[in-house]
């Protein structure tokens, strides 16, 4: 199988080195990365259509763009004429439950590829800032939901989202994966009035509602969320 990579935390980020560490563990995987040049977290689906994309390779089947992770796909599929099996993306620093869908990066990428007929996955990992992010574990926990999930069928226009809950690092089985609906709550905004007048967002990840049954609930308990994502 073919797979094509990308993320939207950039190309040199860890979680996208968990992601190929993941995918090169499948036997008979073959590998193409096409991911941000940098970060380009929370930019949803924005593509760019006025403006030229810089395309610079960083090694083997290995490709940095000036553009998002939309127009990462896009520049794979169309530019560079792959034909992959898979599209994954991740695995993203943070987690995109519920309303982050519409605007994670991470989600647009496998949207994306939805849209024009492959196969595709997101990975993200929910973060709490206390404890460090075992990423090795990632890679093994990420292999192990794809060999899992590649064969459940996928209807025209639907791609799978996966969560990782966030435990201390060290060894520790899968956690059980729990297939869910996007939380419909969205989380909690506020903004702090600076002294110039302007306003500065601020909100707690951790303190979102979380909804029976949705991803939000699922993730926050320690489980991995699975959500079947439709166009």
């Amino acid at each position: 199988m073919h797979f094509l990579l990308t993320n939207d935390d950039g190309i040199d980020a860890p979680g996208l080195a968990a992601l190929e560490k993941a995918v090169r563990a499948i036997p008979g995987a073959t590998v193409s990365i096409i991911a941000p040049a940098a970060e380009q977290s929370m930019c949803g689906h924005r593509i760019t259509t006025h403006s030229p994309l810089k395309i610079e390779a960083r090694g083997d089947q290995r490709w940095a763009v000036h553009g998002t992770p939309a127009d990462c796909v896009r520049i794979g599929l169309f530019a560079m004429a792959l034909k992959p099996d898979w599209v994954l993306s991740g695995v993203n620093a943070g987690g995109n439950l519920g309303q982050d869908i519409v605007i994670s990066g991470t989600c647009a990428a496998a949207r994306e590829a939805a849209y024009h007929g492959v196969k595709a996955m997101a990975f993200s990992h929910y973060l709490i800032r206390s404890l460090a992010v075992d990423w090795d574990r990632i890679a093994a926990w990420t292999t192990e939901l794809f060999m899992g999930q590649q064969n459940q069928p996928l209807r025209d226009g639907e791609y799978w989202c996966f969560n990782f809950p966030h435990y201390p690092p060290g060894p520790r089985p899968l956690p059980t994966i729990r297939e869910c609906q996007p939380a419909r709550s969205p989380l909690k905004v506020g903004f702090i009035t600076q002294a110039d007048g302007s306003q500065l967002y601020h909100a707690s990840y951790a303190e979102r509602p979380r909804d029976e049954g949705s991803d939000v609930e699922a993730c926050f308990a320690g489980d991995i969320s699975l959500c079947r994502l439709h166009l």
